[in-house]
């Protein structure tokens, strides 16, 4: 029995790598009072990552989508604005086009020395960056229900995401290459389905009490409930480069999630399907992006993406009317018309080259494209 409708308040997290503006390299020793300077700005809304050359933001726990896009605007940039005093560039996206982790430095903190330690290599390589979109449900048992119906249209908001095609200077042939790095770390991917909050609970008490973990952050599921907040946290995209991309996800999500809770209030809900399935459509959103479109469960076919993207706007169209975001979300669509990150990427590589640059211009291209996306609509 739910007591109150949810809050579909808002919270999204977005980590940005620093680069040098002459190399385009990642910076590997930042100055110290870097982390200092952007708190002066941005104030306990920004805070250093597993690396040196990563820093994190935070919005504040914002009641509408509006709300998140003047936060987001003003975090970015503020950062930009510190980072270029120091000669540096902000790059919003899920990988560096050519900086390799060997290279890179860690933050001297407890919590990071403690996850190096304990997962080792799979751990020192993780020199990517997410963005996670944290969405306000205080019942606890409808904030799993949710999760559990909303595993269906991960791969779609992660399609729409990609930003990591590049790995130590090479197209890996992927949109996304982030989660195949991510994934090698435990208990991610998709999130296991629970009847009950009381049941996750159970499954979490027997890892912490195994001392496998020490509490449910450890838990780095494509989406969680989260440790932290009366919040469901969706953890599957790229970091969008494009403000407005950020700013579209976010609506988009939050659409789906009341529509979910709509459809529960009327004695419906979505089917829910096998892992086996949503993780092959999490493959090809890998892979492909939106390029050559997702499996349609129910006709067992795939499906081009734009004719997916249609019918959840459509499904959600009441939603993003009660929610007022109705042209926030109407521009996920602008999305399939520019490109992803990841292809905007692959293009500027392809234009250098074209005009008769090596492969490190190249690179060095992508990551001017990069910087300059980064700071657009700000």
């Amino acid at each position: 029995m739910i007591s109150k409708a949810p809050e579909f308040t808002l919270g999204v997290e977005e980590e940005y790598l620093l680069v040098d503006k002459d190399t385009r390299a990642l910076i590997v020793d930042p100055p110290e009072s870097l982390l200092e300077e952007f708190e002066a700005v941005c104030g306990d809304q920004v805070t250093n990552e597993l690396l040196r050359s990563q820093i994190e933001i935070g919005t504040k726990v914002c009641r509408n989508v509006q709300e998140a896009r003047d936060d987001l605007r003003r975090l970015r940039s503020g950062i930009i604005e510190v980072a270029e005093r120091h000669g540096l560039g902000v790059v919003a996206a899920s990988t560096h086009p050519f900086s390799r982790w060997t290279e890179q430095k860690h933050t001297q903190k407890d919590r990071y020395e403690s996850l190096t330690a304990e997962m080792q290599g799979a751990a020192r390589r993780l020199l990517i960056c997410g963005m996670h979109v944290h969405v306000g449900i205080g019942d606890d048992d409808l904030r799993i229900d949710l999760m559990s119906q909303f595993a269906y249209f991960l791969p779609h908001l992660l399609a729409l995401s990609c930003s990591s095609p590049y790995w130590e200077g090479q197209d890996t042939g992927l949109k996304s290459y982030r989660l195949t790095v991510f994934d090698a770390l435990p208990r991610t991917g998709l999130p296991e389905r629970f009847q009950s909050f009381a049941e996750y609970e159970r499954h979490v008490g027997t890892l912490t009490q195994a001392g496998m973990i020490e509490d449910a952050t450890k838990i780095w599921w494509d989406m969680r409930p989260s440790c932290r907040f009366p919040t469901v946290e969706t953890r599957i995209m790229d970091v969008c480069t494009r403000l407005d991309d950020t700013v579209a996800l976010t609506a988009l999500l939050v659409c789906i999630m009341r529509m979910l809770y709509r459809l529960r209030i009327s004695n419906q809900r979505w089917r829910a399907y096998a892992h086996m399935l949503i993780a092959e459509n999490r493959w090809r959103a890998m892979r492909y992006s939106y390029d050559e479109g997702l499996i349609d469960f129910a006709k067992g076919a795939l499906v081009p993406f734009r004719d997916l993207l249609d019918e959840i706007l459509n499904l959600t169209a009441e939603d993003a009317e009660a929610l007022g975001c109705d042209r926030e979300i109407a521009s996920v669509q602008d999305i399939l018309s520019r490109g992803t990150s990841a292809h905007r990427q692959l293009k500027a590589f392809e234009l250098a080259a074209a005009s008769g640059e090596d492969k490190e211009a190249c690179l060095r291209s992508v990551v001017d494209t990069l910087v300059s996306d980064t700071a657009e609509g700000l």
